[in-house]
């Protein structure tokens, strides 16, 4: 008996079914065993080498322990390696996905694109999620409001911790729409050379700014913003007069407002012609009609900002092409009363002529890429030169416009400005040349002569 044992063992054939692979067989007694799953140790009955396994692979696809360890290691986490011209700034390679991450990304897409908050309930928008990534979490239109209030604060964080190391700043004020609200708000923004001599600004703050918008009303909201009162005039070189200026894009937007006031009813005729053909698509359509029998070139009719004279330039600019159409469009839709005049479309061609030399000065005396201190006096000069042109302009609608801008270019630059003078004069390319060109072109010879041995003086002191 012992022989035949021996024997029998030794022609014992190795299991070749993959389903041994999940299960270990367990000797009961000598006639009795048992295959016990790996993952849940449940037993099943096997009848040894050759016996059915049906029921064992039966028990491997529905294994709960075993779906849960085998999708524990395919969430292994990779390495995401980040593309050589990738500008991702959230991709940190050999970190694993994070709720907490993508809950940021969305935030700073909401903000960054003016999203509504809703947004994060779109069903397409979290499949879209959930199919990258099955591990994402979906949130409420209230979890995304917290979460931009959240990064809001962790970027203020930031931006003072980075702003310790900046010895000199200087502020600016601008109001902003918003296209949602159809509320205006003032924004403060520093400007700063950095440790690499690159040209830097940064929102430092904002806030609502209700109407009436007086200049009491403007101050308050920069206190507002800054939370601190500094009067540091008397200590300033030159008395402050380097560093308490008035800003140039500020001042030609004044002189620019002055003047369309002189124009208010044909804008508004403009104004509203672009909103009735812009209402609906008929309209419009009707509109195009026009156009092309005219062969004219399809442009967007844009509207106009009212409290944004460049907004108001390029309106004139679009429809002066259109004129012809509008006229036409004119006939054929009788509720249109809007339509301006063949005189008004002419005067609107010389307003834009006037205007141009705004918006370029604008555009140079704007940029954040470059140094633009430098570049005023030749722009103030330019603009000078076109309103004491169009002052004596035969047209007394000419005259009429440039008179209060002209009014108001002494007012705002009328005394030397320091700031403007010595910028030009360190540009190695003007040297003292231009505050030499300019000034007796924009003072009396009197004036031109003192404001000159002013500016000899500062750079001498």
């Amino acid at each position: 008996m012992e022989l035949q044992r021996k024997i029998k063992e030794k022609r014992k054939r190795k299991k070749t079914s993959v389903v041994w692979n999940d299960f270990d067989e367990m000797e009961i007694s000598p006639e009795v065993k048992k295959a016990v799953c790996r993952y849940c140790k449940s037993k099943f009955a096997t009848g040894g080498n050759g016996s059915s396994t049906t029921h064992l692979k039966r028990h491997s696809k529905i294994c709960i322990q075993k779906k849960a360890k085998t999708t524990a290691k395919s969430r292994q986490p990779t390495i995401p390696f980040q593309p050589s011209n990738s500008n991702n700034l959230f991709m940190i390679p050999g970190v694993r996905y994070s709720n907490k991450k993508m809950r940021e990304i969305i935030a700073t897409a909401i903000m960054v694109h003016e999203y509504p908050f809703s947004v994060v309930e779109d069903s397409i928008w979290m499949w879209a999620f959930q199919y990258a990534n099955p591990d994402f979490h979906k949130v409420t239109h209230k979890t995304a409001r917290n979460d931009c209030l959240a990064l809001f604060e962790m970027e203020k964080k930031t931006l003072k911790k980075f702003l310790k190391s900046v010895s000199k700043i200087i502020l600016t004020t601008n109001m902003w729409k918003s296209s949602h609200q159809v509320v205006e708000y003032m924004v403060i923004t520093g400007h700063f050379i950095d440790a690499r001599w690159n040209l830097q600004k940064r929102v430092l703050s904002f806030v609502k700014v209700p109407a009436p918008r007086r200049g009491i009303d403007v101050a308050d909201s920069i206190f507002k913003c800054l939370k601190e009162n500094i009067s540091l005039t008397s200590k300033l070189f030159l008395g402050g007069s380097l560093f308490h200026v008035r800003c140039c894009a500020r001042i030609l937007n004044l002189l620019v407002q002055d003047g369309l006031n002189t124009i208010k009813d044909i804008i508004f005729n403009i104004r509203e012609s672009v909103k009735y053909i812009n209402l609906n698509d008929a309209r419009l359509k009707a509109f195009c009609v026009v156009v092309e029998q005219k062969r004219l070139k399809e442009m967007k009719l844009v509207i106009d900002c009212p409290t944004r004279w460049n907004s108001t330039f390029n309106m004139f600019s679009t429809t002066l092409k259109f004129k012809i159409a509008f006229a036409s469009y004119k006939e054929k839709e009788p509720h249109y009363n809007y339509a301006p005049s063949l005189e008004e479309w002419n005067q609107v061609e010389k307003v834009c002529k006037l205007l141009e030399v705004f918006n370029l000065a604008t555009h140079v005396i704007s940029g954040s890429e470059y140094p633009t201190a430098n570049l005023y006096l030749a722009e103030v000069w330019k603009v000078k030169q076109i309103l004491d042109k169009e002052i004596e302009d035969e047209d007394l609608f000419i005259r009429e416009m440039a008179g209060p801008m002209k009014k108001n270019f002494d007012k705002y630059w009328g005394e030397c400005n320091m700031l403007m003078a010595i910028a030009s004069v360190l540009d190695p390319r003007c040297k003292f040349h231009m505050v030499s060109t300019c000034f007796p072109l924009i003072y009396s010879k009197e004036v031109a002569n003192e404001n000159i041995k002013k500016v000899k003086s500062s750079l001498s002191s």
